[in-house]
């Protein structure tokens, strides 16, 4: 299993590719803000684990494996980031709280909160029912 800043990359690195077509490493770089050296470091880390291919001054490519994580990592975080929304956080401090917790989820709680996110989505009644216990318990 990948740790979770080999997830970072990974799930950035997923998302670069289906955007662009491609990832560099000053791509890499920029969107994670760290340094290239940093990010040929776990570049070649990331090779050598067998999740991506890397070529010095070619590029890389994501393993099927690599593809698979990456896919998997680019869903969680959004199914995280639905969950906050659904619930009424900001969103100006959606994508950080997800960046805190998604790496301390397992996958079991990662398919429950798909089922709660699901569980609000097919009725947002539900989400104003929440809404009005949380303003009934502050006015208490």
């Amino acid at each position: 299993m990948p740790t979770p800043s080999m997830e970072d990359y990974i799930e950035r690195i997923y998302k670069l590719i289906d955007e662009k077509g491609y990832a560099r490493v000053s791509d890499i770089a920029e969107a994670l803000s760290v340094h290239p050296s940093s990010v040929t470091k776990m570049v070649q880390k990331l090779d050598k684990d067998e999740y991506l291919v890397y070529e010095k001054y070619r590029g890389l490519v994501l393993t099927t494996k690599g593809k698979k994580i990456g896919k998997r990592l680019v869903f969680r975080h959004e199914l995280l980031e639905q969950l906050l929304k659904v619930i009424g956080v900001k969103s100006e401090n959606i994508y950080h709280d997800v960046e805190g917790i998604e790496h301390h989820l397992s996958w079991d709680s990662i398919d429950r909160i798909g089922d709660l996110v699901q569980f609000f989505e097919e009725d947002p009644t539900r989400v104003e029912a929440l809404i009005d216990i949380k303003k009934r318990n502050e006015d208490h």
